[in-house]
């Protein structure tokens, strides 16, 4: 059992507080989501958990964590810089205790999780794996050291959907208590038997944490009834108040009217009057006492705002975007084939989605793709790449970064931008290097609305969203009135947003 008790974290750069006074327990065999929007201290919270020196420079962390004799194993968002260029085997020997293990161990282990006992010996480095190879390779590890609990930061990024698929049986298998974050949605309700939300409300001020057993569908539909349920009543409650003062309001002027028109000959009907209005105040009073007890509509820390301007120009139905061929497609720098006889048009606004096995070569292709189409003059192409470093530079600020002319009114409009995807006026100001990966994400997708782009290449452009702000990248991409050409495992974005999809694998792209 993993217990958390009186939790309360304090963001140091800009002293917001993430969690406040949190408690709640996770069991062996519990598969707990966490979810929350971007920046919100869903990594510190799992980091901490796992050792909480991980923390300890950028984080006040306060509580007790208990783990009960649990055996902790914690799989990062990002390969540590550390292991990138050790092989695989040497990554595996890393662990005093894998020298130690059978063959029998590693071979059942191994299959168990259907992955071929050979990779833990392989002389490939562990920065050239693909997403899905990398996961694969840091879960057997973290397997054969037999753990009780699992804290996964992003397992399911940049995963294809064979891999996707494994993944969600490796968790659901599992008989270890697991606590992971994912913005897959598809994942999430698919695996999860208990959820833990964490949200900044009222512009960022206020956290509210929620732990409830159940699945993911399970509770978004209930969250939303219960803020349904309660802006209901509070509309109600507010309506009904409205009436009433409205009511007493007529009251107050009648008797006002009738004090200044009763004559000092009638002294008894002055007293009545005086009376009347005394009891007018008192109501009055009373109406505000009522006021302060109703219900409050219900706090939500909304998804962020984003979209394409409707006044960009579409591009013709019939205008040429692309006409690639590539006869072989290689790995930079080393010439090894990933596919060959590659061709691929696309015409006016068209929607195109790529997806194949991690491995082969669809960010390579679309790497390539831009760089043909950049040097266009008759068409702007915008990129973001999976790899957010690639295309922002992290000693920045997000201000600097977007800002062109540096002008009152122009700071003015980015800021308000800025805001609407839930940065505070902090982070505004925080380097783009110490930003997380999902706001990291939000300022190219920021940069590429404020473009003047006709064709938009996107790699994995959903993987760092939330499961509430997911939808709202869906219909963002989807009502973009150029052209797009993405890769996305993203199992909804796949069937909202392309027009095509398209796989990749070594003999080239197919229509599925």
């Amino acid at each position: 059992m993993l217990q958390i008790k009186d939790l309360t974290v304090i963001h140091m750069k800009d002293l917001r507080t993430l969690f406040e006074s949190v408690s709640f327990v996770i069991n062996r065999g519990d598969k707990t989501a966490l979810i929350g929007e971007e920046g919100d201290g869903k990594s510190t919270l799992i980091k901490w958990i796992f050792d909480p020196e991980l923390t300890e420079d950028y984080a006040d962390i306060r509580g007790q964590r208990m783990i009960s004799g649990e055996r902790l194993a914690y799989l990062p968002q990002e390969l540590p810089e550390r292991y990138r260029d050790m092989s695989v085997y040497e990554f595996f020997a890393d662990d005093p205790g894998f020298l130690e293990m059978s063959q029998e161990h590693i071979t059942d282990t191994a299959r168990s999780i259907g992955i071929s006992p050979d990779i833990c010996y392989s002389d490939q480095k562990m920065g050239s794996l693909s997403g899905g190879e990398k996961v694969k390779v840091q879960l057997l590890r973290m397997v054969l050291a037999g753990p009780t609990m699992m804290l996964l930061d992003e397992p399911s990024n940049d995963l294809d959907l064979d891999t996707l698929s494994w993944l969600e049986d490796f968790i659901n298998r599992s008989d270890c208590g697991v606590l992971y974050i994912s913005h897959d949605e598809t994942l999430l309700e698919n695996t999860a038997t208990c959820i833990m939300h964490i949200e900044q409300v009222r512009k960022k001020t206020v956290s509210r944490f929620t732990f409830k057993r159940c699945g993911f569908k399970e509770y978004i539909a209930d969250r939303e009834n219960r803020i349904d349920s309660q802006n209901r009543l509070a509309f109600a409650e507010r309506r009904e108040q409205a009436i009433k003062e409205e009511k007493l309001r007529r009251i107050q002027e009648k008797v006002e009217r009738d004090q200044r028109n009763v004559s000092r000959q009638d002294p008894h009907s002055g007293r009545l009057l005086k009376k009347k209005m005394h009891a007018v105040k008192s109501m009055e009073r009373r109406f505000e006492r009522e006021g302060e007890d109703m219900a409050s509509y219900y706090d939500t820390e909304d998804p962020m705002l984003l979209f394409f301007s409707d006044d960009r120009h579409s591009l013709p139905a019939g205008k040429r975007v692309a006409d690639i061929r590539i006869d072989n497609l290689t790995v930079p720098g080393t010439g090894r084939m990933l596919s060959r006889d590659i061709s691929l048009s696309v015409k006016g606004p068209e929607k195109i989605c790529i997806i194949g096995n991690n491995g082969v070569g669809k960010s390579t292709l679309i790497k390539a793709i831009f760089e043909e189409l950049k040097r266009r003059s008759d068409i702007r192409t915008e990129y973001m790449p999976q790899d957010y470093g690639e295309a922002l530079p992290g000693d920045l600020t997000p201000l600097d970064y977007l800002a062109k002319t540096g002008t009152r009114e122009e700071v003015t409009k980015i800021m308000t931008l800025l805001g609407s995807l839930k940065f505070t006026a902090d982070e505004m100001g925080h380097r783009i290097g110490d930003l997380s990966g999902g706001q990291r994400a939000k300022l190219l997708l920021l940069k590429l609305s404020l473009s003047d782009a006709d064709v938009l290449i996107l790699d994995e452009p959903t993987r760092n969203f939330s499961p509430l702000s997911g939808p709202v990248i869906r219909r963002m991409i989807r009502g973009f009135n150029g052209a797009v050409i993405s890769i996305s495992h993203d199992r909804k974005y796949i069937s909202e947003v392309p027009d095509r999809v398209l796989v990749l694998d070594k003999e080239g792209l197919h229509e599925t």
